[in-house]
């Protein structure tokens, strides 16, 4: 999986470079390098998982966070856009079976992480009409997990970093020649190991799992180039 998204960000750096080499010399036309936007975003994840042991499935919370974004234009229809953002989500297992360890069928509570999760798309944005600008993008998305805590049921959780696919669709709604307004939706292919730390259960007891998170944002804000 890393092999392949590492390939497709050396891609998506490079269809820039090919398709400014066929831009027209002489197109002098004028337009803003760069725009930047917040938006309020609702992150709602997508989950699935494969647990080692216990079995059952993983069930993560839903958050709504600030979000800032910069994107620069290479022409006036192609851009790369770099998305900043944070998110908390509670995690539990869903139907697990704790019977080897003294239980039945039981939820798990796995506490609450947080996740950075940086994002660079490569876009294509086009006026179709007066002030619309609706644009299409992918990317790669790079997410950090970090500050795992307040476990009730086990000991501790810990996440590995992972790489995951990000595709966009949105569009901008020009107020004025600068300020504009925007509504962005994106899906994150995104899954990462998880080590539980259940000692605390049973002696030696550490939980594997794949975790697929999956998220969904939909985004609303507000923008301005220059």
């Amino acid at each position: 999986m890393k092999k392949l998204v590492f390939t497709f960000f050396i891609a998506l750096l490079a269809i820039p470079s090919a398709l400014l080499a066929q831009e027209n010399d002489n197109d002098t036309e004028d337009f803003s390098r760069w725009q930047v936007r917040v938006r309020g975003v609702a992150v709602m994840p997508d989950p699935g998982a494969t647990i080692e042991a216990i079995g059952g499935d993983v069930d993560i919370s839903d958050s709504f966070i600030p979000e800032l974004d910069f994107t620069y234009f290479f022409t006036e229809n192609l851009a790369v856009e770099l998305i900043l953002g944070t998110t908390k989500h509670e995690a539990h297992t869903v139907g697990s079976d704790l019977s080897p360890i003294g239980g039945g069928i039981a939820d798990v509570d796995l506490g609450e992480v947080w996740l950075l999760p940086p994002t660079l798309n490569l876009q294509y944005h086009r006026e179709v009409f007066e002030n619309f600008k609706p644009y299409i993008g992918a990317g790669v998305n790079y997410t950090i997990f970090y500050d795992a805590d307040d476990f009730t049921t086990v000991k501790s959780v810990s996440y590995d970093n992972a790489f995951g696919i990000s595709t966009q669709i949105g569009f901008d709604y020009m107020f004025t020649d600068k300020f504009f307004f925007n509504v962005d939706f994106k899906y994150i292919f995104l899954k990462t190991d998880v080590e539980v730390d259940a000692s605390n259960l049973a002696e030696n007891l550490s939980i594997p799992a794949e975790v697929e998170i999956n998220p969904m944002l939909l985004g609303f804000g507000v923008g301005m180039k220059f």
